[in-house]
């Protein structure tokens, strides 16, 4: 007897149930990419990203995929994973450097069922205060909504991690930029 598995339940795509975030949807294989834009040679301060995408109650939407596009990964600077079984996204990379007088960010893309457009935002480091204050584009944010931006450091089995949870409504929502 053929074992028949979940077909995609997005009505209008991304359909990467299949290849992004197979555990979920009872696959027996691994994602076939993973959160590690980077390797333990590449030279820069290496930090991991974690986090989760949330609905307008709180709760985490567990087939979402991030995007993220940064200047300092060589050649490429794009890359994207689903959330795992914890629903979580993980990304391992370096923390970026200023670029052109902006401070240090990660541009985000969130994809996920029901979103007809991708939603743009960016991540900035809570670490950064003094160029935080100069970024025109954090500047552009009412005051109150900053912290929606802003990604937390901490330390988790001696690896400086950043947390950024991205809220898709609510009163916690995440700002969200027009491309």
């Amino acid at each position: 007897m053929i074992e028949l598995l979940q077909t995609p339940s997005q009505t209008v795509g991304p359909y990467f149930a299949y290849g992004l975030v197979p555990k979920q949807y009872g696959y027996n294989h691994t994602n076939i990419i993973t959160g590690s834009l980077v390797d333990e040679n590449s030279a820069g301060e290496h930090i991991q990203i974690i986090g989760q995408v949330l609905d307008g109650e709180g709760v985490a939407i567990p087939d979402a995929m991030i995007e993220l596009w940064q200047p300092d990964i060589k050649a490429i600077g794009r890359f994207g994973t689903g959330t795992d079984e914890q629903n979580r996204f993980i990304f391992n990379t370096i923390k970026p450097q200023s670029f052109e007088g902006q401070a240090p960010h990660i541009s985000v893309v969130v994809m996920m069922r029901g979103l007809l457009v991708h939603a743009f935002t960016r991540l900035y480091f809570s670490d950064e205060t003094e160029a935080n204050a100069q970024d025109e584009v954090l500047r552009s944010v009412p005051e109150e909504r900053r912290a929606t931006l802003i990604a937390q450091r901490g330390e988790l089995g001696g690896k400086t991690v950043y947390t950024f949870d991205i809220h898709m409504q609510g009163d916690n929502e995440t700002v969200f930029f027009d491309v």
